[in-house]
């Protein structure tokens, strides 16, 4: 398959996006993270993460940040990655993010 001359991928335009507005990568991760709480689904919230992080320097320079190898964060962010929350908390705060906790929208009684 060849390239279209001047075309920019998908990927490429989220990432200048993300890049460009801060606050449209908290909202990117806010909505990507909500898959978090179901096993099934777990892949988006990991994978949205990955992006911004590589949307902020890319994944060598937020995992040198972060205080952890390339290979340990590309694990943790991949599809079927499981990352503590030390490597959470390290990358969000790399790529200037915190975590945040706020109520259900449905509560169990």
């Amino acid at each position: 398959m060849s390239k279209i001359s001047g075309a920019v991928s998908h990927h490429d335009t989220e990432l200048a996006e993300l890049r460009a507005d801060k606050e449209l990568a908290v909202a990117y991760l806010k909505a990507a993270t909500e898959s978090l709480d179901n096993p099934d689904d777990r892949a988006a919230g990991l994978l949205a993460l990955r992006t911004v992080a590589e949307a902020y320097g890319g994944l060598g320079t937020v995992a040198a940040e972060a205080g952890i190898s390339r290979e340990s964060l590309c694990r943790a962010l991949s599809p079927k990655g499981n990352p503590t929350l030390k490597t959470l908390l390290a990358v969000l705060k790399t790529v200037g993010l915190r975590l945040s906790v706020e109520p259900e929208k449905y509560v169990h009684t």
